[in-house]
């Protein structure tokens, strides 16, 4: 019980030194405190104030240093998602979940990626298209098919111009390679080729709503292979 108690304080002390961190908007690299110091302001023992450090430190808030004390440091979110990503997907409820995440993130950014894209970027996405096609068309089931298919995903988030959103597809879709495919027949491998055209073109075409038709249409092959009942 007294383990247990111990982590509860720990969990209570590392978010409130967590909003205090925020409220004060240290910048990074600054000094913060020592543990000694975190003690007595805060009236906890040292292992409670050891194991509240351990939580601020996994999140990459506060970095310990020698003879120094307690460092603060912005983490960079996207680090913070791609070191978590690989504990996440432990069942096929987990990655379904995902696949809804990755689901959201796209058809909320279509519309930012299709007001910023560059000719260039629209070009580029041709060519991925162009290759796909070939690609499907020689083998529907190579590794080369399914990396134009994270390609051109990752292409469209990168035109939203956001590093964050970039960031995000580029962790989601890598990790996706991983995930479970529906095993492709000649009529998917034409209906793939046939989404992927139609986005391609509604992009080109700057039509906000057609290509989010187009993205929910394919997310229903990706949601129905990981949950064959849909």
């Amino acid at each position: 019980m007294s383990t247990l108690k111990t982590l509860s304080q720990a969990d209570e002390l590392a978010d409130a030194i967590r909003l205090r961190i925020q409220s004060e908007q240290l910048p990074d690299g600054s000094f913060f405190m020592t543990e000694a110091q975190l003690a007595e302001e805060y009236q906890a023992s040292r292992t409670v104030i050891r194991e509240a450090v351990s939580r601020l430190q996994a999140l990459g808030l506060i970095e310990g240093r020698k003879r120094k004390g307690l460092i603060i440091r912005h983490p960079d979110p996207l680090r913070l998602l791609s070191n978590s990503l690989p504990s996440l997907a432990g069942s096929q409820s987990d990655w379904r979940e995902l696949a809804m995440l990755r689901y959201a993130l796209e058809v909320g950014a279509i519309e930012l990626a299709i007001r910023s894209a560059t000719q260039e970027q629209i070009d580029q996405l041709t060519q991925i298209t162009q290759e796909m096609e070939q690609a499907l068309q020689d083998d529907m089931q190579s590794d080369r098919t399914i990396k134009l298919d994270l390609e051109f995903h990752a292409l469209i988030l990168q035109m939203t111009g956001s590093r964050m959103i970039a960031g995000m597809q580029q962790l989601l879709v890598q990790f996706f390679q991983l995930a479970p495919h529906a095993e492709k027949t000649p009529g998917s491998a034409e209906r793939i080729i046939w989404e992927h055209r139609e986005l391609l073109n509604a992009i080109r075409d700057r039509d906000v709503e057609r290509a989010r038709s187009m993205i929910r249409l394919q997310f229903r092959s990706t949601l129905g292979a990981l949950d064959p009942a849909m």
